[in-house]
């Protein structure tokens, strides 16, 4: 169990590192686009659509790297004053009771979310 977890880690912060460079990617399209909005009043009406799926990309990619790296905020108060035994079981009950079922909910939303827009076939009222 412990190499599955181990490869997780590892599956983790290589795809965080990866994802890592969308950052700088979405920080020149969006430099490009100010440029081009303020001073060739060339805007662009797709790129703000494109701001936001970089930015949701990075931000759930982000997520699982920083999850993996230990670096969420939680309550330290207590939590640092436990042996590493009692805040693995502490994480294992928070995961099983909060994040996974948070997790499955998104999923099971966003499912049906998305294939509600599939089935309409709903557009971006930005780019249509």
């Amino acid at each position: 169990m412990q190499k599955v977890l181990l490869f997780v880690d590892r599956v983790s912060t290589w795809v965080g590192q990866a994802f890592s460079w969308l950052l700088i990617v979405l920080t020149l399209h969006v430099s490009w686009e100010v440029f081009a909005r303020y001073a060739l009043d060339a805007p662009r009406a797709w790129a703000f659509d494109v701001m936001i799926m970089l930015y949701g990309t990075l931000f759930m990619m982000a997520g699982a790297y920083t999850l993996s790296k230990g670096g969420h905020v939680r309550g330290d108060v207590l939590y640092g004053f436990f042996r590493p035994r009692t805040q693995a079981a502490i994480d294992l009950v928070l995961y099983i009771v909060f994040f996974i079922p948070g997790v499955v909910a998104l999923v099971w939303a966003g499912y049906f979310y998305a294939a509600e827009s599939w089935a309409i076939n709903e557009h971006s009222t930005i780019t249509s």
